[in-house]
């Protein structure tokens, strides 16, 4: 199994807690670099606009929207970005290289003493590889406009240090009337020296992009399959100027030491990002064009560090006391416009935040038995935010916030390759800085309530992990997960929406099937009951929450020159409005991807995306709209569709 899933016996403190290894990794069809994440068991990652921009995340009954409740990591530098223009918590992907990947991390619920802030429904960690085997040159084509190459090659320089060189190139029109025109530059560099035990690395990254997007368009227009005397489809657009363009750099280190008895990490980092976003969701509702254009500009430092101590007592038990601490400090300039075809109307708002947040935590691991172990851990985290308001004076000022966020796990076992899991814990997600301060709405000057800036969750899960079948790794999670509030900043308001209290409950079942080296099979199923846990006449169903997913695949490989995997996909249907009066259309997606060595180091790679060619939406949402022609707005489906049947071909090379 090594390569694949690690959810052995005796790994995790959580049925739901696990690794994917670097086999798998590139062993499936992907679309986008942030599908990476649904290697995850129960993860679902859409996109709602753009390819540039930050996917729609769903796990455990929760829209995450483009990341908030899910806290994710690259090489221990933060994606998530707080008191963002678009969306809490927004969390672009699109610099992975997946390629570059060693292993991903994850973990589920807030039962987990090292993760903070966005980490109520998980959190996932990819760490990248310091040396590479042998140098890579991938060079892809497809329909479409899509073209990408990547280059990678680590060296050995003088003193014995390893140099890892990563660069990729993207090109992508997408199946969009408009075409995308996406332009994607990345490249990574990485230092590394040293061992297991000891060592250090640094870490250089940076990222471009631009592109046209095409956003959800109105159930309504394509039913009538005509728009102003012409034919309206699918992938068409009723604003061809939204788009955006990103930056994202980072520079970043990591040092760790480790003997017998103890074990130091520490790492660092310092970001420089900027987006500019022009989205149009309600086309004509308030105005002759409701573009919107965010903006957004930030520089972020953090330190994070921790130090176990290792020990037994004299009767035989054994003993892990960590202590940690985590600082991050946001610097950002915001803005939100009104705009037409890109070019700014007015000035909704604009607000310089600073902003921080420390953590401190501890950890108590006993093995008491050989059959029982606990972990017991405690957060404390503090927020701090300063908002200078340009626009309405009243919106400036200074909030404060702190959370204590206790941890408990029991481990039972193993008995007959079995182990079973009773976790709880709280968590904690940060609101927009801006909401914390907000005394007036930015549009209509109306009086309105700061929000808080932390708001607590409260996660229970029962679970079993068992091997007891050979060559198979099998978990069952039972999981509930509260929340204060579901309020959030909306970013494409300039305000704080109000929000309701919520209760999720849910079950996951997985399974990873290795029968041989050369044939893996995967089986993952989760089941939700998201809902408000207030009465309100509206009704109670949190809208966008996904309550099924599965994913089921095939790999064969080794296989003479040959090797394939097949991946499928299912997204249950979910309620768009709180009374569950309209639902979303589940979807089921299905991905094949074979390969073919040519020679040695030489392989050829196809990939078919959607193969069964489905008209399935990444997304759909549900709220008020008008185009040209309707007198007044009009409720209703708004969808972007899933891309059809597209096939891309990829020269593998290994020198």
């Amino acid at each position: 199994m090594t390569g694949h899933y690690d959810n052995a016996i005796g790994t995790s403190e959580a049925a739901s807690q696990g690794v994917v290894g670097h086999a798998l990794l590139r062993s499936r069809a992907i679309s986008r670099p942030a599908d990476v994440l649904e290697y995850i068991p129960g993860m679902v990652v859409t996109q709602h606009s753009g390819d540039g921009k930050a996917n729609q995340y769903f796990l455990r009954g929760m829209n995450l929207d483009h990341g908030t409740d899910f806290a994710t990591t690259v090489n221990g530098v933060p994606v998530n970005m707080p008191s963002h223009a678009h969306g809490q918590g927004y969390s672009d992907l699109n610099f992975l290289m997946p390629e570059l990947v060693q292993r991903v991390e994850y973990r589920k619920g807030p039962y987990f003493a090292v993760d903070g802030d966005f980490a109520s429904a998980g959190s996932a960690n990819f760490v990248y590889r310091t040396q590479l085997e042998r140098p890579i040159l991938d060079v892809s084509m497809g329909q479409r406009g899509y073209w990408r190459g990547l280059a990678a090659n680590s060296r050995v320089l003088d003193g014995g240090a390893s140099l890892l060189t990563a660069v990729e190139r993207q090109n992508n029109n997408g199946s969009w009337t408009t075409p995308e025109g996406l332009r994607k530059v990345n490249a990574q560099f990485m230092l590394s020296s040293g061992s297991p035990r000891e060592g250090w690395s640094t870490s250089l990254s940076t990222y471009a992009a631009h592109w046209h997007s095409t956003d959800q368009i109105p159930q309504r227009l394509l039913d009538a399959g005509i728009y102003q005397g012409q034919t309206f489809g699918r992938f068409d657009s009723l604003d061809a100027s939204d788009g955006a363009s990103t930056h994202r750099s980072s520079l970043s280190g990591h040092w760790h030491q480790a003997s017998e008895h103890e074990m130091t990490q520490m790492a660092w980092y310092a970001i420089g990002y900027d987006l500019n976003l022009f989205s149009n969701f309600t086309y004509q509702l308030d105005r002759a064009s409701d573009q919107l254009a965010q903006t957004d500009k930030r520089s972020v430092w953090g330190v994070k560090a921790f130090r176990s101590w290792f020990s037994e007592s004299g009767d035989g038990r054994s003993l892990q006391n960590t202590v940690g601490v985590q600082i991050r400090q946001d610097r950002i300039r915001l803005g939100l416009y009104d705009s037409l075809s890109r070019q700014v109307q007015s000035v909704v708002r604009e607000d310089d935040v600073k902003q921080a947040l420390v953590g401190l935590y501890g950890e108590n691991e006993v093995g008491w038995t050989t059959w029982l172990r606990t972990v017991a851990g405690l957060r404390a985290d503090h927020f701090n935010a300063q908002v200078t308001s340009h626009r309405h004076a009243q919106n400036s000022g200074a909030a404060k916030a702190s959370k204590l966020s206790p941890k408990l796990s029991l481990i039972f076992g193993p008995w007959q390759q079995t182990e079973f899991f009773i976790n709880a814990g709280q968590g904690f997600h940060s609101n927009d800085a801006r909401g914390t301060t907000a005394k007036v709405d930015p549009r209509t000057g109306r009086v309105m309530d700061s929000a808080p800036g932390l708001v607590s969750s409260r996660g229970q899960e029962l679970g079993v992990k068992s091997q007891r079948i050979s060559n198979l790794q099998t978990s069952l999670a039972v999981w509930q997960l509260e929340f204060d509030s579901e309020l959030v900043y909306v970013g494409d308001a300039g305000n704080t929406e109000a929000g309701r209290p919520s209760r999720r409950t849910g079950v996951e079942w997985t399974n990873h099937w290795t029968p041989s080296d050369k044939l893996w099979m995967d089986a993952n199923f989760a089941w939700t009951r998201p809902k408000y846990s207030d009465q309100q006449p509206e009704g109670n169903h949190i809208t966008n929450a996904v309550q099924r997913v599965a994913h089921l695949s095939l790999a064969v490989r080794d296989s003479g020159p040959w090797a394939a995997s097949l991946g499928i996909r299912y997204i249950g249907a979910a309620p768009l409005v709180e009374d569950n009066a309209v639902r979303s259309q589940p979807s089921v997606t299905a991905n094949l991807r074979i390969d073919r060595k040519i020679a040695q180091g030489l392989d050829f790679v196809l990939d078919v995306l959607n193969l069964t060619d489905r008209k399935n939406n990444d997304i759909s949402y549900h709220y008020m709209s008008r185009v040209a022609g309707e007198l007044a707005g009009v409720n209703d489906v708004h969808v972007h569709p899933a891309q059809p049947r597209t096939l891309r071909g990829t020269v593998r090379m290994r020198f």
